[in-house]
């Protein structure tokens, strides 16, 4: 299948089960923290999954390479980025497990209907909006702050879209906890896993994988901390075990 790529983009091998994707150099292209999400996630065979802000549609890809999905929703409200995708889906042969859809993620639950799905997924903007302009057809400034969605979107959109039991997963970042937390439970999606990420063992934690179960009961599970780089600043062991895509 021939592919066509527009001005700036370019085709990345992601060195696992031969899984291509497509990026623009001039726009968001993904990062760690997408591909050490998709290895979080609680992914069981026969689910359906919902992928908030896919952006280049990274996680619905290393989703369906790596496990058993029934079907993988990427939703994206940027024409250009969704578009992309969806040729990254076709690149890799992928259309009958995902379906990349242009729209906003806060009307998600009313167009694929709601407690539905048993995994939401989601890699949101990290920052809230502040001081200073920011461009809002700029798709780095999307991705990284809530210009067009904010944690709470996020949340009530998980809550609605998923079955009862169903499973929320999502990366970010640590300064953000407690409103994450005191969020999720607002909208029934119980807290259940943490995983903190440290750029070293010499550095505190800047990132977080959390887990929440809609409508679950409490207890809360502290996994171990995952450092990136050693001491010598190479990716540690586990790190380059999650990029060769060892399960989880």
């Amino acid at each position: 299948m021939e592919i066509v790529l527009r001005e700036n983009e370019r085709i990345d091998d992601l060195q696992f089960k031969g899984l291509k994707i497509i990026q623009n150099t001039k726009k968001f292209c993904f990062g760690m923290d997408a591909v050490l999400l998709s290895h979080f996630a609680d992914v069981r065979k026969g689910d359906r999954v919902v992928d908030l802000g896919t952006g280049t549609g990274i996680i619905p890809i290393l989703l369906a390479g790596r496990n058993e999905v029934d079907r993988v929703y990427g939703i994206e409200i940027q024409s250009e980025m969704a578009e992309m995708a969806q040729r990254s889906v076709k690149l890799n042969h992928l259309e009958d497990k995902i379906k990349i859809i242009e729209a906003d993620l806060k009307e998600a639950p009313a167009y694929l209907g709601k407690g539905k799905f048993d995994l939401v997924i989601c890699n949101p903007p990290y920052k809230k909006l502040g001081s200073g302009l920011l461009n809002p057809h700029d798709s780095k400034a999307i991705a990284r702050h809530e210009l067009l969605c904010s944690l709470q979107d996020v949340l009530e959109a998980a809550g609605k879209l998923l079955v009862n039991g169903g499973r929320f997963a999502m990366v970010h970042q640590t300064d953000r906890l407690v409103e994450i937390l005191y969020g999720m439970r607002e909208v029934k999606l119980e807290p259940k896993r943490i995983r903190l990420i440290h750029p070293s063992a010499e550095k505190p934690p800047n990132l977080m994988l959390i887990e929440g179960v809609r409508n679950g009961k409490p207890h809360l599970k502290w996994m171990p901390s995952l450092f990136v780089y050693d001491r010598d600043g190479n990716y540690t062991e586990e790190i380059k075990r999650i990029y060769a895509g060892e399960e989880a």
